[in-house]
């Protein structure tokens, strides 16, 4: 199973990304409460998408606003999921999760990114098969292997991943059991560096040179258009790319 950038190359993207990241999780926030309500506490999709809010210091009243829009208390837009399957230079399988009010615009972003840098769009389910859907909690390098690993196995975590070049702890489990397994670490007195449903790929491509930097910049362009929630690939790049 593959792994994303490193927790150091996560903390070092540009911050003048925030309002993009506001952006997509306000979205986010909306489709889940106006697909399952407006109480957290009954919606663990809305419940996951305002801790993602909070996380990202977005506060309270920006989150409770886009919630209310989103089921009807406020006017607002709706927005629908769709999304893009393809392949990145070196044979990248690639995954582009949209929220839209606009599929022609979106679609149309999208494939530029793609050609631009020598990828191929592809039809549905032509690269999701390679992917799982599951839960990522993450700690960072210096936490209590032992102590999480018998957690995360008490509250029902599917495998716990430790990575030996940083010695950062991946928690994986499955993504109905996420936010049961995230509390109980947290009631445990162990909160997570980054959590997030996520996709993941059994098998990985390494791409290096110029090729991992064409795909690192195919990646870049499609997570910094403003329809685009989420980009999954099974690249391996050289970490020296996210510096």
């Amino acid at each position: 199973m593959g792994r994303g950038p490193s927790i150091e190359a996560r903390k070092n993207a540009s911050d003048a990304k925030r309002g993009k990241i506001f952006t997509k999780i306000i979205r986010e926030i909306s489709v889940a409460a106006r697909g399952g309500g407006g109480d957290p506490n009954n919606n663990p999709a809305l419940r996951t998408a305002m801790d993602k809010g909070l996380s990202a210091n977005m506060s309270k009243d920006v989150i409770e606003r886009a919630i209310k829009k989103a089921t009807g208390e406020l006017e607002g837009v709706e927005y629908e999921n769709v999304r893009y399957e393809g392949y990145a230079p070196g044979g990248v399988a690639v995954i582009v999760d949209c929220l839209t009010d606009n599929r022609v615009r979106t679609v149309a972003d999208v494939r530029h990114a793609f050609n631009k840098c020598g990828g191929n769009m592809g039809t549905e389910g032509s690269v999701a098969f390679m992917f799982r859907k599951l839960g990522v909690i993450t700690f960072a390098p210096g936490a209590d292997e032992d102590a999480i690993t018998e957690a995360a196995i008490e509250a029902g975590a599917d495998d716990i991943v430790v990575y030996p070049d940083d010695g950062s702890i991946d928690v994986v489990t499955a993504p109905e059991a996420f936010t049961d397994v995230k509390d109980a670490l947290a009631a445990a007195g162990f909160v997570a560096d980054h959590a997030e449903v996520t996709f993941r790929a059994d098998n990985d491509i390494k791409v290096e040179g110029e090729t991992g930097a064409q795909v690192k910049k195919m990646l870049d362009m499609l997570e910094d258009l403003d329809d685009v929630q989420n980009v999954y690939s099974n690249a391996e790049l050289d970490q020296n790319l996210y510096g």
